[in-house]
């Protein structure tokens, strides 16, 4: 019988249902939205398509249980009633983090240090370690979580955020997050036959995700993940899972893509990156002005993070150069315009209303994602 596991996706605040959508669309029905994480029942190969399929998941985490506690002795008597022999082994290595919201139990270090004590008490207790457990092996990053006296404790199967990709061999001064790139291009109605830019292009994020998805590339499939180490998921889950995503990339596709930037230095480093992600050329790169986009394409789209000029020295002139990309793209009605900044006169400076809005996180700095549909011939 194959063993069941609960997975918790986090996800971006804004983004929990382009992550429920990826979900269920590697043919998880059971899916349950809550803020900041998609949860979902799934057997241990899901664990592995989940951190390798995920685009827009900050990390896959894996429910060991949940309990109501407003004392630490609770806490401690309800964490080491948990079955941890079946996930940690004699050796594994087990940190604690932890954080705590409208609690009893406020304090973080101390939530912290009484789990750690209940899981060691556990652990020795069933693999018979007399005295203190080596912490050599593999890693087993355990976290507790308070949220109005009911603890959630998990075990995070990623290990480095899943937005590393592992291809970024350079960047720019904010650079966009691979995982929120992936939910700009998911939030369009793009398709792989269409022609696509990027016209703030940076490093090359937006673009290389749009490629990624344009030929149905994992976008785990370059790096590595904690699950590949825990001894209870055997190294064949990961290696069928791996082959899974390589029969089902579509490297045939043609791609129509261009990420243009005004700094030769970021698109050199955009090249490297697009290298790096396994694409070759298949992102064309050019230096040059947003404003000075042309094309002949009868359609296609724009989805582009500009500067948002958040610094004050650098509001008037990003303001201005709002207004003449506005002046540039109205040449352009068929093409879909998609633009993601902080600033809330964006419509007002760019002479039009959006089509829709949508509220998104880029980090901590609350912006919108403006959407202009282009007309159909």
């Amino acid at each position: 019988m194959k063993k069941k596991f609960t997975l918790i996706a986090t996800a971006a605040m804004g983004l929990e249902s382009i992550v429920a959508n990826e979900v269920k669309a590697l043919g998880y029905e059971e899916v349950k939205v809550e803020n900041g994480k998609v949860i979902y029942e799934t057997d241990e190969l899901g664990i592995a398509r989940s951190n390798l399929w995920l685009r827009t998941a900050d990390r896959v985490k894996l429910l060991i249980g949940e309990f109501d506690a407003t004392t630490y002795d609770e806490l401690f008597e309800k964490t080491k009633a948990l079955p941890w022999e079946k996930f940690i082994p004699e050796d594994g290595e087990f940190p604690v983090i932890g954080k705590s919201h409208k609690s009893t139990l406020y304090s973080v270090p101390d939530c912290q240090s009484i789990t750690k004590k209940a899981i060691v008490e556990r652990l020795k207790q069933k693999h018979g370690v007399a005295r203190w457990l080596k912490e050599t092996g593999a890693l087993h990053r355990v976290e507790v979580a308070l949220l109005k006296d009911k603890v959630t404790l998990t075990m995070d199967s990623s290990g480095s955020g899943l937005h590393k990709r592992g291809y970024r061999t350079g960047q720019g001064e904010a650079p966009l997050k691979e995982t929120l790139a992936a939910a700009l291009v998911q939030l369009t109605n793009w398709t792989p036959d269409q022609t696509f830019y990027d016209i703030f292009c940076g490093s090359g994020t937006i673009p290389i995700e749009a490629a990624l998805i344009g030929q149905n590339i994992a976008p785990g499939f370059n790096r590595e993940f904690a699950f590949e180490g825990w001894e209870f998921i055997p190294a064949s889950v990961h290696e069928r899972a791996l082959e899974e995503a390589e029969d089902l990339a579509n490297y045939d596709q043609p791609l129509d893509i261009y990420g243009t930037d005004i700094s030769h230095k970021m698109i050199e480093i955009a090249k490297d990156n697009a290298m790096e992600a396994g694409l070759g050329d298949l992102v064309k790169w050019k230096q040059m002005q947003a404003n000075d986009f042309h094309t002949t394409s009868s359609g296609g789209y724009i989805v582009s993070n500009p500067p948002y000029g958040e610094r004050i020295g650098d509001r008037q002139e990003v303001e201005a150069m709002y207004q003449k990309l506005g002046n540039t793209l109205k040449q352009y009605p068929t093409w879909s315009v998609y633009i993601l900044t902080s600033n809330e006169n964006f419509e007002k400076l760019y002479g039009k209303e959006a089509s829709k809005k949508r509220k998104l996180f880029n980090g901590f700095i609350r912006t919108d994602y403006y959407q202009y549909f282009g007309r159909s011939e």
